[in-house]
């Protein structure tokens, strides 16, 4: 294994991709050497702010090690399949395409020249999801709900947009086994949407062994949601994203009535578990990532992670569609 820093290449200078940039230049593990973006005013700026070189186009990766794709969703398909055929490991942001097909196309490019490919899940790195994860025994239930208000500049819908973190972590909490029946449901609301982008996403999914996930996804909401919660037999585990808290409930009696006769009485212990880290979640994807390109952590285990959630999207969407073509 080498001991050089990788080069790493960004592309995309986004909303995501200037917190990329910045979180490749902040780290003492890679090396951020050039950023693409179409835009020169932006990407120039981009690259002089952090040390790097820009180019308008991706071109031959001669100067890369590694690739962070944080384009446009519908730019993702042609620029992975170039990356990965340049025989560079990539960190793509999620989703991996903007169709189940193309995304399937992609991690089986990535399994057979066998490189590292992460989709960037970024919540499997807040630092409440990691310590709820660790908590977790025996879930039988997982909701979650992802509720933001309008983003003129997503053109994509919500259940590739937000849907898609939500089932994954609902897939990570049953142990990484995907739903054996799904229903799903899309809603159309907004007048400023693409006629194929839904504005409201919902999914209930089952799982073997007897759990049930019900998954929330909406982008006419007028105050940014982002809530899970686990519930097991005898505790429901309860997860704010954004506030990055966990906290844990338990029942633990229940008499018929208080003294006085008045009405019931119901008592509950409540955790407050201290976090299991505080990093923030980008840095952290981005160690994960470079441990996959070092060799450090398997590639083949991380590429196999990425697909059960979008074939969940997927058919959530093909459904819909199915549903309203009949």
């Amino acid at each position: 294994m080498s001991t050089a820093r990788p080069k790493i290449v960004l592309v995309g200078t986004g909303s995501m991709g200037s917190l990329h940039a910045r979180v490749l230049f902040q780290s003492e593990r890679c090396d951020l050497v050039r950023i693409v973006e179409l835009d020169e005013a932006v990407g120039t700026d981009i690259a002089e702010r952090y040390g790097a070189r820009w180019t308008p186009e991706v071109g031959d990766l001669t100067d890369a090690d590694a690739v962070v794709l944080a384009a446009p969703t519908e730019c993702h398909h042609r620029i992975a399949h170039d990356v990965l055929a340049a025989d560079k490991p990539l960190l793509i942001e999620k989703p991996v395409c903007g169709s189940l097909d193309e995304s399937e196309e992609i991690v089986e490019l990535a399994d057979r020249r066998d490189l590292p490919l992460v989709c960037g899940l970024l919540e499997r790195f807040n630092p409440a999801v990691l310590t709820a994860m660790a908590l977790v025994d025996r879930p039988v239930h997982v909701t979650a709900t992802r509720h933001s208000p309008y983003a003129p500049r997503i053109r994509t819908g919500v259940a590739w947009d937000l849907l898609v973190h939500d089932v994954d972590l609902a897939i990570q909490v049953f142990g990484g086994a995907e739903p054996s029946r799904i229903r799903g449901l899309l809603g159309h609301f907004h007048p400023q949407s693409r006629s194929a982008a839904e504005d409201v996403a919902e999914a209930v999914m089952y799982f073997d062994g007897g759990g049930m996930a019900t998954v929330s996804a909406s982008r006419i909401s007028q105050r940014k949601m982002r809530c899970l919660t686990i519930a097991e037999i005898d505790r429901l585990i309860e997860v704010d994203l954004l506030r990055r808290d966990v906290t844990i409930y338990r029942h633990v009696s229940h008499d018929a009535a208080t003294p006085d006769g008045r009405g019931y009485r119901q008592q509950s212990l409540i955790e407050i578990p201290e976090l299991t880290t505080v990093r923030e979640p980008l840095a952290a994807q981005l160690d994960h990532f470079l441990d996959i390109v070092e060799g450090r952590t398997d590639a083949k285990a991380e590429r196999a992670r990425i697909l059960p959630s979008h074939r969940v999207v997927g058919h959530v969407i093909g459904d819909h569609y199915e549903q309203v073509a009949a």
